[in-house]
């Protein structure tokens, strides 16, 4: 389902990181661990195809990343991979099912109001698909945000640092909810994290040194 073979990236500074191959199948949930500063997000955004590698190669679904034009990159990262960032990055002037259409529309696809309502139902939400990201709760908004990365049915879920300023309740509360939306969406999950707190939850664990 996802291929990663060969990488590695130069730093501007002048060092160098190459990652071990990684083969992920289609549904597996992955831990990727390190400190900071071990190439986490570099990993991320190679594999989003945010930052294109000095070697190597990225294959998510038959799909070679890096051989796209930057118009087929976005949409296909559109249509096929979500994010899900430490902090929700919504906009205020919107609704939450408005803020959920648009990302809809970046990825080239028509809206669908039946799908926004399936997704906020699943995440316990529905109530406040009028309302806007002021007047929700940071774990609502947090709920949101993951609506925002499934709402496309993606083949590949990220989490770059979910848990990372939560106390241990709401932590636990994103990682069920991350697992949960995997399943339910049938996509592919990274949580990449120097979290010790969630490595119980995952069996697949990719460690960075």
């Amino acid at each position: 389902m996802i291929s990663v073979k060969s990488v590695s990236h130069h730093y501007s500074g002048g060092q160098q990181i190459a990652f071990e191959d990684w083969q992920i199948e289609k549904g597996e949930q992955w831990l990727l661990l390190g400190n900071s500063g071990s190439g986490k997000t570099t990993l991320l955004h190679i594999l989003t195809g945010i930052l294109k590698p000095e070697h190597g190669t990225v294959n998510i679904d038959g799909t070679a990343v890096y051989n796209l034009s930057s118009k087929e990159l976005d949409r296909f990262r559109g249509q096929n991979i979500g994010i899900v960032f430490q902090r929700p990055h919504l906009i205020k002037s919107l609704s939450i099912s408005e803020n959920l259409a648009i990302a809809q529309s970046f990825a080239g696809l028509p809206a669908d109001l039946n799908r926004i309502d399936e997704v906020l139902t699943s995440l316990g939400i529905a109530d406040k698909k009028d309302a806007y990201p002021e007047e929700l709760s940071q774990g609502q908004l947090q709920r949101v945000s993951i609506g925002r990365a499934v709402i496309n049915k993606p083949a590949l879920l990220i989490a770059d640092e979910p848990t990372s300023s939560l106390d241990d309740k709401n932590a636990t509360a994103v990682l069920n909810l991350l697992l949960q939306q995997s399943q339910l969406n049938q996509a592919t999950l990274i949580v990449a994290t120097h979290d010790k707190r969630v490595k119980d939850a995952f069996t697949n664990t990719y460690q960075l040194t």
